[in-house]
């Protein structure tokens, strides 16, 4: 009570800017070092009103001051230029991916998970994916120092040159050679699934998570109150026996579950006048199903985060309670004191007791006071009768720090769990819609089943009766049954609230979906128990389609084999007209390459890539199975996952990281699959050096930075500096530059990789023009026009070009496509501009292929090789 006037005071406020530097520690930290060194020191310098301006300041309790604030007052900002400076620094790294904005309370569940290198993770409700963003680096801890190590000795044991460490790299490697995972030469083994209800806020999630380029990732699209067990490859015991019925159990499992949102007033202004009780009672019940849900999923001696942006002990306080209890109690799940972790962060501790507000605003302080009240109560939702140790969750009011408000609860899983169902009293079923259950039966998969199964089901989908026996339905059958609202016994008055209250909910909260549960009765397995029936209008159903099944041995590995498995013609079909009625959220397949496939051995031989590079974890999307266009790399658990659970109904829409794209050549004998930059992290340590560049001084590469088509040919090599000698002579192609570490003002600090395209007449650093102008900024600070002189030699050629047709009297040679044709590219000083040259000229950021409208006819391609986006 004596906090309650500044914790007023404190909601009335405007909430301050915070960010966070991405990527591993050697990417981050030489981006919050100019930070540092280059913007603070300007912005100290500025005073305002006889007083100095506050700059931004880092966190105190997030490591290694990678999350920083900005409490400096909007007008304020707008009146200097250091801020104007600072401003365009953060974006710039924001559209990079460097920069992540987010709300500083949203920071601290990852930051308790105790997430370590190898760890399988779980992130239940994951849109829009800052949280999942922090899984993902934590997961890839030290990555990179491993393989540096890795390859240097290996290096120094072949007699080969290696690249200089940086002094960020130098550190980790001492950490990292004593609890390191070592066990995939240096690549993380472990694994990041991103989960969310809504499909869109799915890709939403694939979209800020992308710039990680994890091949450690899965995307999936359900409900996570019914999250489906994944299955795993068999594996043998000691004693020589094989466990067939494996089955994924998570390290780590973080459930930011749906919630009211009243924390977020301070950035949310319609929080003030959308705030009903009610919020907190509807989504109680979801609530407990997503937090029992994730207890099951996770292994013994795991731990889930349960965390909400709300402030009401009945999302809070009272789930974490009525999970526990539904688990086995505290012998099963016990509440993890967290009092020493994030030193630093002012917090309070969890309630014990708390009163409990109907829809129609009555106070409650017990059960025994309510449960004859006809409001939408249950037990559950107030304070426990046998004491838990509740005070040892977190609360982060905003008045202690300046920030949003946050719940925060660690759970540790002691034993393994069978949750209980709760009592009649407090399940009471609605009837399920036939026209629901209907539609459910439909986006079953389909098996080739009779009528009869389609009976069973409905069976399954509809609502059990009083006489059947909790005990044998599945876990999230029964999780899905309990705490339903009696839709008899509420009043028609009640009614109109509950649709009142539903219009005022987070923008997070799930639209309930059916799911597959694999813990399913043999043969009943892609069942799908259902409810409530979910509202059509609010999300189309993917319906999972049966497709060839890849459980074959594999010439690598031998619990797989992509290879030899061909999709059937009809399953094609289904696919393509699923695709084309605009009906359905269709998703292409993931289909795994053999290692000795024809285009893989092209480019094993061309990077000359080294062998103890992975070469069973490269896959495709789509429905033939070949490399058309594109060739991604996942992980080896990933592959497992995909591979194993393909046409069980498990909606997988994100995986892998795109590592080779295939482009146009203007010579036979060139390797069309360039190094995309999303993978380029991924392989550039194993490739070749017959495909390296290595470049030392800061102007070397701020030309290549700043022409967008460098010419070679000619005398062009001489003005390219140390990197000349080398481009003028090597093969036409994907090229790795290396920007190394070295000594001087000339000289970088850190290492860099970049991709780099040796045409027939240019250079091509093969970054779009963001990321351009992005580094332009952060190594040079310097924001000059971006040059391209290409079009110059373009405009020579046409002009070339229409003076040899005047003279000859010849009709034009132009394509269907309004470009040059590659046999007609008339000759000067620059020579002839080539097939590849001319593509380049059109679509100058050509690593990002995706940027090109779909069909979009390339000048000198001709309409047969218009650029497509199907792959």
């Amino acid at each position: 009570e004596s906090e309650e006037g500044d914790f007023w005071a404190a909601l009335r406020r405007e909430l301050p800017n915070s960010f966070r530097f991405t990527g591993s520690k050697g990417h981050a930290v030489p981006v919050q070092k100019i930070l540092k060194e280059r913007y603070i020191p300007e912005i100290l310098s500025i005073e305002h009103n006889g007083a100095k301006v506050e700059p931004p300041t880092p966190i105190s309790w997030f490591p290694n001051q990678l999350a920083w604030q900005m409490t400096t007052p909007k007008h304020v900002v707008r009146k200097f230029a250091p801020f104007k400076s600072f401003q365009q620094f953060l974006v710039s790294e924001t559209c990079v991916g460097n920069i992540s904005r987010q709300e500083i309370v949203s920071m601290i569940p990852p930051l308790l998970m105790d997430v370590r290198p190898g760890m399988v993770v779980l992130d239940l409700c994951a849109a829009p994916g800052s949280k999942t963003a922090q899984l993902i680096e934590m997961v890839h801890g030290g990555e990179e120092a491993r393989i540096r190590n890795l390859l240097r000795n290996l290096n120094r044991d072949e007699g080969r040159e290696s690249s200089p460490d940086g002094d960020l790299i130098t550190d980790e490697i001492e950490e990292e050679r004593e609890k390191g995972d070592w066990s995939d030469q240096g690549r993380s083994t472990g694994l990041v699934v991103a989960n969310d209800v809504d499909y869109k806020r799915a890709h939403m999630l694939i979209h800020q998570i992308k710039r990680l380029n994890s091949p450690n990732l899965i995307v999936t699209n359900h409900d996570a109150t019914m999250y489906p067990s994944i299955k795993l490859p068999p594996q043998n015991t000691s004693d020589e026996k094989s466990v067939q019925n494996r089955y994924l159990k998570f390290d780590r499992v973080l459930a930011d579950v749906p919630c009211s949102g009243d924390g977020t007033s301070r950035k949310n202004a319609n929080i003030w006048k959308d705030w009903l009780p009610g919020n907190a009672i509807g989504l109680f019940p979801t609530q407990v199903r997503i937090l029992v849900r994730a207890l099951q999923m996770t292994k013994a001696g795991g731990r889930v985060i349960y965390s909400t942006c709300s402030m009401n002990p009945v999302e809070n306080e009272a789930v974490v309670a009525t999970a526990i209890e539904r688990c086995g109690g505290l012998s099963k799940v016990e509440i993890v004191d967290c009092k020493d972790q994030l030193p630093g962060l002012i917090r309070r501790h969890g309630l014990t007791k708390w009163n409990v507000m109907t829809r129609l605003g009555t106070l409650y302080a017990s059960w025994t006071q309510a449960q004859y009240d006809p409001a939408r109560l249950v037990e559950g939702m107030f304070p426990p009768k046998e004491p838990l140790p509740l005070d040892r969750c977190i609360r982060v009011y905003p008045h202690l720090q300046d920030t949003g408000g946050f719940f925060i609860a660690v759970l540790e899983k002691k034993a393994e769990i069978r949750a209980k169902p709760e009592s009649e009293s407090q399940r009471i079923e609605p009837k399920t819609s036939i026209i629901a259950a209907v539609d459910e039966i439909n986006a079953q998969p389909a098996n080739g089943t009779l009528t009869a199964h389609k009976i069973d089901a409905l069976d399954e989908i509809a609502a059990p009766q009083a006489s059947e026996a909790p005990q044998s339905l599945t876990a999230a059958a029964r999780q899905n049954q309990e705490i339903a609202p009696n839709e008899e016994t509420v009043s028609p008055r009640k009614h109109e609230l509950d649709d009142e209250a539903d219009k005022y909910v987070s923008t997070k909260r799930p639209k309930i979906r059916d799911e597959v549960d694999a813990a399913a009765p043999r043969g009943g397995e892609d069942r799908q128990v259902h409810w409530p029936p979910p509202p059509g209008a609010q999300l189309d159903i993917t319906k999972p389609t049966e497709t060839a099944d890849l459980r074959e041995p594999a010439p690598v590995d031998e619990s797989i084999n992509p290879a030899n498995t061909e999709p059937s013609k009809q399953t094609a079909e289904d696919y393509k007209g699923k695709r084309n009625s605009g009906q359905q959220h269709f998703e292409e397949p993931f289909k795994y390459l053999a290692p000795d496939h024809p285009e893989l051995r092209l480019i094993y031989d061309f990077y000359n890539l080294s062998p103890r590079f992975p070469r069973d974890r490269f896959m495709v999307r789509n429905t033939t199975g070949n490399p058309v266009k594109s060739i991604y790399y996942t992980s080896a658990l990933a592959r497992d996952v995909l591979t194993l659970n393909e046409g069980t109904g498990v909606r997988f829409v994100h995986c892998g990281v795109k590592m080779f794209v295939k482009q146009d050549v203007q010579k036979e004998n060139t390797c069309r699959w360039r190094i995309q930059t999303d993978g380029l992290p991924v392989v550039e340590a194993w490739v070749g050096e017959e495909r390296v560049v290595r470049l030392w001084k800061k102007s070397t590469l701020k030309a290549l930075l700043v022409e967008m088509f460098p010419k070679v040919t000619g005398d062009g090599w001489k003005e390219l500096g140390e990197i000349g000698e080398r481009v003028r002579g090597i093969d036409l192609g994907c090229c790795v530059l290396r920007v190394e570490k070295g000594e001087g003002e000339d000289a970088f600090s850190e290492r860099l990789v970049l991709p780099l395209w040796r045409s027939l007449h240019s250079l091509n650093l093969m970054l779009p023009k963001e990321d351009r102008k992005a580094m332009l900024l952060r190594l040079y600070n310097d924001i000059i026009p971006l040059q391209d002189h290409s079009k110059d030699r373009f405009e020579n050629q046409k002009d070339t070009t229409a003076d040899g047709d005047a003279q000859n009297n010849t009709s034009s040679d132009a394509d269907e496509g309004g470009g040059v044709r590659l046999e007609d590219a008339k000759t000067h000083d620059d020579g002839p501009l080539g097939r590849e040259d001319l593509q380049a000229i059109t679509v100058a950021t050509s690593d990002e292929e995706e940027n090109v409208e779909e069909n979009t006819v390339v000048p000198g391609l001709g309409a047969e090789e218009a650029v497509r986006k199907d792959d």
